[in-house]
């Protein structure tokens, strides 16, 4: 190894690894698990906040899928996590029950600018 690579390697290893998160009810947070994530089932208002707190305050970087009704009155610290944006990448998900009819607010984004075809399937 030449130090260039001893330096990226170390620059490499001083970087976490991003955190995998999932919040939601104990049906959906067991799919979740069995693919890797670290998972809340069924987190109460202020387990959310300590949790994003912590995690702005780490300055960690993390994937965090949250059922769409734990989202549904975000307290200030995932408010903060959604307005920063950048390490902390928060995706909503519909109840288990409600899956078949969700949309998502980017399935809605991109329709309204490349109008309502753009998402069917191509045959």
């Amino acid at each position: 190894m030449n130090a260039e690579s001893v330096k990226q390697e170390t620059q490499a290893s001083l970087v976490a690894p991003a955190r995998m998160i999932a919040l939601g009810s104990a049906a959906l947070m067991e799919g979740f698990e069995l693919i890797g994530f670290e998972t809340f089932s069924d987190p109460a208002p202020q387990m959310l906040e300590d949790l994003f707190q912590e995690l702005l305050r780490k300055q960690q970087a993390a994937l965090v899928v949250i059922e769409r009704s734990l989202a549904a009155h975000p307290g200030r610290h995932l408010l903060r996590a959604q307005r920063e944006g950048g390490r902390i990448v928060i995706t909503e998900i519909p109840e288990i029950h409600l899956s078949g009819g969700y949309h998502s607010r980017v399935e809605s984004l991109v329709q309204s600018i490349l109008g309502v075809s753009a998402l069917e399937g191509q045959e």
